[in-house]
């Protein structure tokens, strides 16, 4: 269950921005291995099809407080945007339930709003819309978002002619000049230019303030220890470790490093 609490009133008074309880998400995917034709003649007419329930996130418990900026870090198929899907509200967890105490705005949310037969200049509106700012907001907002982006003329083209790098710039430059309580940033700043990317990381810095919390998910893990005071370790769904950045940061490409020697040992 996601309950989103309207929280327009002072933050200090309710330290949590984010509440993760018992969290877990399971899936059903169909397995693509090529069946031999005995074992297609054995299933045809039942229609059995074979599926594999695939848990992504494991009984999670995490409290994000305000004034934290949390890394989430973690191997592909972690469960890394998994969870920041279903604190945004994107996805309905299978049991448990996140609480949120503020405003939203994600990254990964505004990406996922935004049309690409529509204009960079439509689609800010666009997320912006759907980040809850009224028409007005965006209109007050929408110089300083088209210049953060650094599009130029191209926030009047189709964002289907976009590379990754400028949609992530457009997505970023919605979400950082919005300045919502709440910031989850999915491996954006992965994209684009160093130059950009050395802007995109400043203007976190600044958003980081005692009524914000900041989730960010990343495999830059220097990008991570410099920005966050806080750091969660996923792998397999399950949270390994939660704690100091420079000390999970440090267990986490241990295990990393025993992983591949242990692999390496063996003949895969």
């Amino acid at each position: 269950m996601i309950s989103l609490s309207d929280f327009n009133h002072d933050h200090s008074q309710h330290s949590v921005a984010v509440s993760v309880k018992n969290l877990g998400l399971t899936y059903t995917t169909s397995i693509d291995r090529k069946p031999t034709l005995k074992a297609r003649l054995k299933t045809l007419g039942r229609g059995k099809k074979h599926t594999r329930i695939v848990r992504a996130l494991v009984d999670i418990n995490v409290d994000v407080h305000y004034g934290t900026v949390l890394g989430i870090i973690g191997s592909n198929g972690a469960g890394k945007s998994s969870l920041m899907r279903v604190i945004s509200g994107i996805v309905p967890p299978t049991q448990g339930r996140v609480e949120v105490y503020g405003s939203v705005s994600t990254l990964l949310a505004l990406g996922v709003g935004f049309n690409p037969s529509m204009t960079g200049r439509d689609n800010v509106y666009l997320g912006g819309l759907a980040a809850g700012m009224s028409r007005e907001e965006i209109d007050k907002n929408f110089e300083a978002i088209a210049a953060f982006s650094e599009l130029g003329d191209a926030i009047d083209t189709p964002m289907r002619t976009y590379s990754s790098g400028m949609f992530a710039r457009l997505a970023f430059s919605v979400a950082a000049v919005v300045e919502p309580d709440i910031l989850i940033i999915d491996e954006a700043l992965s994209t684009g230019d160093a130059k950009f990317k050395e802007k995109s990381l400043n203007r976190i810095k600044e958003l980081r303030t005692s009524d914000r919390a900041l989730i960010l998910v990343s495999h830059a893990l220097a990008t991570i220890e410099d920005i966050c005071n806080e750091v969660i370790w996923l792998d397999h769904g399950k949270l390994m470790a939660r704690g100091n950045p420079a000390e999970v940061i440090a267990a986490y490409r241990e295990f990393v490093d025993a992983r591949k020697s242990a692999s390496s040992d063996e003949d895969v």
